[in-house]
């Protein structure tokens, strides 16, 4: 039986791709989209969860709820200087029509939860937001979900949002701290995604060359990050954060290596906002509860993207 997923996200265009990527797999059933403050302007993260929904022929059968539309303490700025105004890339802009459902997204997360304990698993794409909001809510959630993946963090590398931190808990540090302390977490950070979940060269090129939906969305909404990645770190390619976060989750051989640390995250506004303290030695007397994955098969993943892209079947090549 296919695992249950939430996928909760602050849709832009690598969320978008993971998305894709999970509505595409037969390993899992998506049962809904929550949305969170993050990259863009929260409006435009809902129209584009919907949007690719939709470009999968899924907007009638996977709801879409919105949640938390600010970090819990933090002031929020967004990331349209990689994502374009809209968030995906700047020269989409969706207006879908297409209705929210009811239910805040911090509801739905834990009525899943509680209605199926041990079968729903959490894709954390986005700040953790509606996730800390969810704890409070209810405190044993971490007993009634199955696997907790989550893109953030920056494991003892430069972030990508300041030299200390990546996106994601740099922009709810505070619920970043909550949900790493109360949850098993796998984490799949900022560092592993530049060493090997960029795709370039020849991929690029297939890509571009397909003739398919998918494939032309993502041309369409990687541009500017691809520009973006170019002039911060001199790497022509798309780097896909998201994407290897949930290819991690859909397959989980692509893990190659990982560790088990204590992990935490400064909350204090500083130079230091977001920074997340992995404790690889043992120095501390933190509880190690966070799987961090160190490394995965680049080749698979990259095979994964492109077969989600020109094939709709992420799974093709396992």
């Amino acid at each position: 039986m296919a695992q249950q997923l939430i996928i909760d996200t602050d849709t832009a265009v690598d969320d978008a791709q993971a998305i894709l990527m999970a509505l595409c797999s037969e390993s899992v059933t998506v049962e809904a989209l929550t949305v969170v403050a993050g990259n863009v302007e929260f409006e435009s993260e809902v129209e584009n969860a919907k949007y690719t929904l939709d470009l999968a022929g899924r907007a009638e059968s996977v709801p879409v709820y919105e949640g938390a539309r600010r970090p819990l303490v933090k002031d929020l700025d967004h990331a349209t200087h990689v994502h374009g105004e809209g968030g995906l890339g700047g020269t989409l802009r969706p207006d879908t029509a297409i209705p929210s459902a009811d239910e805040h997204a911090v509801d739905a997360i834990v009525d899943a939860a509680r209605a199926s304990p041990g079968e729903v698993s959490l894709a954390c794409l986005g700040p953790l937001t509606n996730v800390a909001l969810a704890l409070r809510r209810e405190p044993a959630l971490g007993d009634l979900l199955d696997d907790v993946v989550v893109m953030g963090g920056a494991v003892n590398t430069l972030g990508n949002e300041t030299p200390a931190a990546e996106f994601n808990f740099w922009a709810d540090p505070d619920a970043a701290k909550v949900a790493l302390r109360e949850l098993d977490v796998t984490l799949v950070d900022w560092g592993l995604t530049v060493r090997q979940g960029v795709i370039e060269g020849a991929a690029l090129e297939r890509i571009a060359d397909a003739e398919t939906a998918y494939a032309d969305f993502f041309s369409t909404t990687t541009a500017l990050s691809r520009a973006f990645a170019r002039e911060q770190r001199g790497v022509d390619g798309v780097t896909l954060p998201d994407p290897l976060a949930m290819a991690c989750l859909l397959c989980p051989d692509l893990v190659t290596a990982a560790g088990t640390y204590f992990v935490d995250v400064d909350e204090r506004e500083g130079l230091t906002r977001g920074y997340s303290l992995v404790d690889e030695h043992g120095v501390t007397d933190g509880d190690p509860r966070t799987r961090v994955v160190e490394s995965v098969d680049e080749r698979q993943f990259e095979r994964m993207v492109l077969d989600t892209l020109l094939h709709g079947d992420p799974e093709r090549s396992l």
